[in-house]
């Protein structure tokens, strides 16, 4: 019984860990939120108690956690990972108790440490790509910046009685940290540039233009048409078009994985009756219907292309009467022989179950049809709205007018000017705005069509929609000049920052990402 649960115990850790990783990948903020996690354009030397431990490997507690170039991203006390750890551990964990989540939750323990990971994970590929690059830290300039580090200070000035209190192993390791740090800090100067303050050098004009780029804004009203408002005279005409879809049958099956001769030998043994029907399928069925003696239920005809795969079949079977069995058929999971219990009978369209059917099939099969005549709804509003006015062919229709804008042209929603998922639509979630946003067909529609015209119908997820331009809205020359500020002191080094990060993390240099999941279940959630 231990042997079982502690096989339990492997299964719930490897589906936990599958299910972390999935969420991380999908979300990097799983649960707290996205969170910026390099940090490359600020030297600290922390040193003191924390180097005690020394650098990467050669200690009992050197925990791996992937790697990266085949250089061990690893855990040990006081190196990089452990401190990227603790920081990572304050933040998160101060995140977590203003959102009033439990700092103890298993899903903050999880974005801690792989917060910690990530940065481990690009500050051991820069100093990796430093190192190729055969750059060295000139001893001298090491030296200078271990002198000024605070742990050495005495009324501001470097005290070599400090200095020598500290133990030669505990120095040397503070030594080589800084080295890496200052090799690090020079490749982040080279990337990024470096005129007196830290920022990519951006040329005026590109900024300018990219100011420019707010131009045109468009304000909108717009009207939509839900595609599951499919009314019951629809499913009905689409029923009576396609009756012989639910005509329904009762069968009972036999199903034998085996080989055709022993599906045959079971026939054999129903014909000559040594076994009923029933016993047989109990004794010999390998589907889910044997412990009901083979019973299928009643079944409607579209239901059976599943369980008969060959038309011709299903003809024969379907022409059989009350009581008859048939020969064997080839189906998807073997052979099987089919017995009548009630032959095929007409839909009744009046019942109430055989309409949920009908609707269940049209939505899940037929879908095309419920889009369709969304559609058409959509093009008789655009009619009237042509005619009559935006404004007379809604209230017609007793529909809501949303508004909103103005917007830009924001393809999936660029930080940098307004975008379509902050203007809050009712009846539209967040996530519909979000697939607008990414839809290149609406901001054709929605830029192209001229002002106060209906525009052609938009199919997104479940509605159809129908956009009318209102104005263009007069764009300050400040408010393009603050853009083009905002993008050329702070946009481009965030993506660039995060663009850096991502690199590395997805670099095919970079161990499989279960790796970490893996290594986290063994450590750290054994």
């Amino acid at each position: 019984m231990a042997k079982k649960d502690k096989k339990d115990s492997v299964r719930e850790k490897e589906s936990a860990s599958e299910a972390i990783s999935k969420k991380f990948k999908q979300s990097p903020g799983i649960y707290i939120g996205s969170v910026i996690v390099l940090v490359l354009i600020t030297i600290t030397f922390i040193g003191g108690d924390f180097l005690s431990g020394g650098g990467f490997g050669g200690s009992d507690d050197d925990f791996v956690f992937g790697y990266y170039d085949n250089i061990p991203i690893s855990w040990v006390p006081g190196n990089m990972f452990s401190q990227f750890y603790e920081q990572s551990r304050q933040r998160i964990q101060s995140q977590a108790q203003s959102q009033g989540i439990d700092i103890n939750d298993f899903r903050v323990t999880a974005q801690i440490w792989r917060s910690a990971y990530e940065q481990t994970v690009v500050h051991s590929a820069l100093l990796h790509m430093v190192s190729k690059s055969n750059y060295k830290v000139p001893e001298k300039s090491v030296d200078r910046a271990v002198a000024q580090l605070p742990q050495f200070q005495n009324n501001g000035r470097f005290s070599s009685v400090l200095y020598n209190q500290m133990s030669e192993s505990r120095r040397h390791n503070l030594w080589r940290q800084t080295q890496d740090e200052l090799a690090i800090n020079m490749f982040v100067m080279d990337f990024f540039g470096f005129e007196g303050s830290f920022g990519l050098l951006i040329p005026q004009g590109e900024a300018d233009f990219i100011g420019s780029m707010i131009y045109p804004m468009r304000s909108f009203e717009m009207v939509s048409f839900r595609i599951d408002d499919y009314p019951e005279s629809e499913y009905l005409s689409f029923a009576q078009d396609n009756t012989s879809l639910f005509n329904s049958i009762h069968m009972s099956k036999i199903t034998i994985t085996s080989s055709e001769r022993d599906a045959r030998r079971v026939l054999a043994s129903i014909k000559d009756g040594t076994a009923t029907f029933e016993d047989a399928a109990i004794a010999n069925s390998q589907d889910g219907y044997a412990d009901r003696g083979g019973d299928m239920g009643n079944r409607f005809v579209y239901e059976l292309d599943i369980e008969i795969p060959g038309q011709a079949d299903r003809n024969v079977i379907f022409g059989l009467r009350r009581g008859e069995i048939s020969d064997v058929i080839a189906v998807s999971s073997g052979w099987a022989v089919f017995r009548i219990e009630n032959e095929m009978t007409p839909p009744d369209f009046d019942d109430y179950a055989v309409m949920d059917r009908v609707r269940s099939y049209v939505r899940n099969v037929a879908g095309g049809r419920m889009e369709d005549w969304a559609i058409s709804q959509a093009q008789d509003f655009i009619d009237d709205a042509l005619e009559s006015g935006f404004d007379n062919a809604a209230r017609w229709r007793n529909m809501e007018r949303r508004n909103f804008g103005p917007l830009p042209i924001n393809y999936a929603g660029v930080d940098l000017f307004p975008s379509l998922e902050s203007f809050t639509e009712s009846g539209i979630s967040a996530q519909e705005l979000s697939s607008i946003a990414r839809n290149e067909n609406f901001w054709k529609i929605a830029f192209s069509t001229e002002i106060n015209v209906p525009s052609q119908p938009l199919v997104q997820g479940n509605n159809v929609f129908v956009f009318h331009p209102l104005e263009y809205a007069d764009i300050d020359e400040s408010y393009m000049e603050n853009i083009a500020s905002i993008y050329k002191s702070y946009w481009v080094n965030f993506i660039a920052e995060q663009s850096l990060q991502q690199y590395f993390i997805n670099s095919d240099k970079m161990s499989d990402d279960q790796f970490f999941w893996d290594a986290y279940f063994r450590y750290i959630m054994p």
